[in-house]
């Protein structure tokens, strides 16, 4: 196979050298493109084939059905990792030794107080406000009360940055929910591990003892897993091109925030369960929204089935979904929506329309699940998918700015008028 590319153009042959990646995935680098074809650009809407970093972070191979972390599978560090140990391995690249780990663990609690003036910028949103937009103010906010740039060629001014942010997000969190909920706000319990800590913060009540439930805490392990990172992604392509801007973490991260708040991305597990409303309203029949699914004249869409990226089973949906089961046994929830749910997915898993065309549960559809039966209102789910999340994003921006990746700046193709003469006023 040959190392290079060729383009003809305007009757001149151009050669691009191929980057092959350790899984052997190829591209064109095209980085000289524009300066040897005299301005010639590519055009690619989305950048769906367009490679806009080298990375080591996260490998995801669709058609496979793979999903590994610095080099592990997701199916094993679900099974055997807890979500501090996957934030360390993405963020650092390596898992922590237990001495490592201990001290990222006490650091990041030594760094888990939220100065009390963010208390008065979570109480001028209204209750109604959507837990997305003040996750993402008050992750900004954070910079005005630490104000100084990261020297991103200090590991120690990188570190304590990466500290700060995974004890205080958390935090923000628990609040943006207790403020949804009319709930005191709470600081937790710092003898706590960093999954239990959270649970704690979001659902202590004031007039109550906190008691902790081992199912809920490993099926919220195990989610955030699944969310920690999942490669160029819509967010995380965001909090890189923020950053090459040499933004700071804080304002990046809430740039990822942002994004992460659409439908067609982190807003999906919402989507779920706002469609399992609708169709419990309307009387709970699966079997005649399978019908309505399947019927390609209907606008009608099955929401948390099928995944953009995977062309099979979703690797952590095989996960989730065990961990679901654990849960709805566990606290015996009986809630209608959620039989709906199981009603789409043990039709989905057996109708042939479905099956042939690998329009699987996501993990979406299960993650909204859990959340609901554990208590976290709709609107959270989008929040929960930023705190896991959390630590890609990290690990993303961290790659970026060690490797000074330049600023991103995208190329167009300019479609609107042509050079017109100006006119005064009163001649239009």
């Amino acid at each position: 196979m040959s190392d290079t590319a060729k383009i003809e153009f305007n009757g001149q042959v151009h050669e691009f050298p191929l980057i092959k990646g350790t899984e052997n995935e190829l591209a064109i680098e095209i980085k000289s493109l524009r300066g040897v074809t005299d301005g010639l650009v590519t055009m690619d809407p989305g950048f769906k084939n367009t490679g806009s970093c080298l990375s080591g972070v996260t490998f995801l191979d669709g058609e496979k059905g793979i999903l590994r972390y610095r080099g592990y599978s997701i199916e094993d560090l679900a099974e055997k990792a807890d979500f501090l140990e996957v934030a360390y391995l993405l963020i650092f690249g390596e898992l922590p030794t237990a001495d490592q780990l201990q001290k990222f663990h006490e650091d990041i609690k030594a760094n888990s107080m939220v100065d009390e003036d963010v208390k008065k910028i979570l109480d001028a949103f209204p209750k109604t406000a959507h837990p997305m937009g003040i996750l993402s103010s008050l992750t900004s906010a954070l910079t005005a009360f630490n104000p100084s740039s990261v020297n991103v060629d200090s590991p120690e001014e990188m570190y304590q940055a990466i500290v700060r942010i995974l004890g205080k997000f958390p935090v923000l969190v628990a609040w943006t929910m207790r403020k949804r909920t009319g709930l005191p706000l709470d600081y937790g319990d710092k003898k706590l591990g960093y999954v239990e800590n959270i649970l704690k913060m979001m659902f202590k009540m004031p007039n109550e003892d906190y008691e902790e439930n081992r199912i809920i805490v490993d099926a919220l392990d195990k989610l955030l897993i699944l969310h920690a990172d999942h490669e160029q992604n819509c967010s995380t392509s965001t909090v890189r091109v923020v950053g090459s801007s040499h933004a700071g973490l804080f304002a990046s991260i809430s740039a990822g925030i942002s994004a992460l708040w659409g439908p067609l991305h982190g807003g999906a597990n919402q989507a779920v369960l706002e469609m399992l409303e609708a169709i419990k309203a309307d009387g709970g029949d699966t079997k005649k929204y399978m019908a309505k699914a399947k019927d390609k004249n209907d606008p009608f869409r099955l929401m948390g089935f099928g995944h953009r990226v995977y062309k099979n089973f979703d690797p952590r949906a095989r996960i989730i979904k065990k961990a679901a089961d654990e849960v709805l046994g566990e606290l015996g929830v009986d809630d209608p929506i959620l039989d709906v749910a199981k009603g789409l997915e043990q039709e989905a898993l057996i109708d042939s329309y479905f099956v042939d065309r690998k329009l699987y549960p996501n993990v979406d559809f299960y993650s909204g699940i859990i959340y609901r039966a554990m208590g976290i209102p709709v609107e959270m789910f989008t929040v929960m998918f930023a705190l896991g999340r959390l630590p890609g994003w990290i690990a993303q921006w961290r790659e970026m700015r060690l490797r000074k990746e330049p600023i991103g700046r995208p190329r167009q193709i300019y479609i609107g008028e042509t050079f017109r003469d100006f006119k005064k006023l009163e001649e239009r």
